[in-house]
């Protein structure tokens, strides 16, 4: 099987899932219009400054992001179930394709979950300078890298009847110790929330409400989670691939 084949069989199978378009897609831009729609006239939520379109925009394509680039699990562990990977190894394909098709996948629902947010916020009033529109797109593509080789890593350990629980239990707490939800400034917490990939993919979403992007504390972050989470999913495709 040569590569653009697969790349291309894998991107038509995801827009073919109905189940799985809609909890990527249709998730984070429905909670989008139930939280923000009935405060869009609220110019300055919470004394921020900033309307509550807006907030709830930027804090959504963080969380919605992250949310679809890690289900790339879900459909790993599928595959496994079914012994689709087993297939795949009497191919030509290689092990590094088979990696890029998952992240390609991955990047291209999470720009159809930025494109309908941004889409949605337009509706309620959001505008954003066009270059920090730009910025901040770009900074969150790169925010999500170690979230890819995350869900790679655990679609290769779990099965499907326990990887839709843990992907949600994971991603519930990227959320909530990220910022998603509510600003980390100060204390404790926010010692924590620096040490996470989610935090600074949070801050990368908050260019579009006036944050500064990141520091050098976030590329160290995010580089080392990255490599981290890699290495992990590497060794998990091994032991599965060794497997009879």
């Amino acid at each position: 099987m040569r590569s653009s084949v697969y790349m291309r069989y894998e991107l038509l199978r995801i827009l073919r899932s109905r189940r799985f378009v809609i909890l990527a897609l249709g998730f984070p831009l429905g909670l989008f219009y139930v939280i923000a729609a009935p405060n869009r006239n609220v110019q300055n939520l919470g004394h921020s400054g900033l309307s509550a379109p807006l907030y709830y925009m930027v804090g959504l394509a963080a969380f919605g992001t992250m949310n679809a680039m890690m289900s790339s699990g879900a459909r790993i562990a599928a595959e496994r179930a079914v012994g689709w990977n087993r297939q795949l190894r009497i191919t030509p394909l290689t092990a590094r394709e088979y990696f890029r098709a998952k992240v390609v996948t991955g990047y291209v629902m999470c720009l159809l979950t930025l494109a309908l947010l941004y889409v949605a916020g337009a509706t309620l009033g959001v505008s954003i300078p066009a270059g920090e529109w730009v910025r901040m797109t770009i900074l969150i593509l790169l925010g999500l890298v170690p979230f890819a080789a995350i869900g790679i890593w655990i679609g290769h350990l779990l099965t499907p009847d326990s990887i839709g629980p843990t992907l949600g239990g994971m991603t519930a707490i990227f959320a909530f110790l990220g910022g998603v939800w509510f600003p980390i400034t100060s204390g404790t917490l926010q010692q924590i929330a620096q040490l996470l990939p989610s935090y600074w993919l949070v801050q990368a979403a908050h260019i579009g409400v006036g944050g500064s992007g990141w520091d050098v504390r976030g590329w160290i972050t995010v580089a080392v989670w990255t490599v981290a989470a890699a290495a992990l999913a590497r060794r998990a495709y091994r032991r599965d691939t060794k497997r009879v």
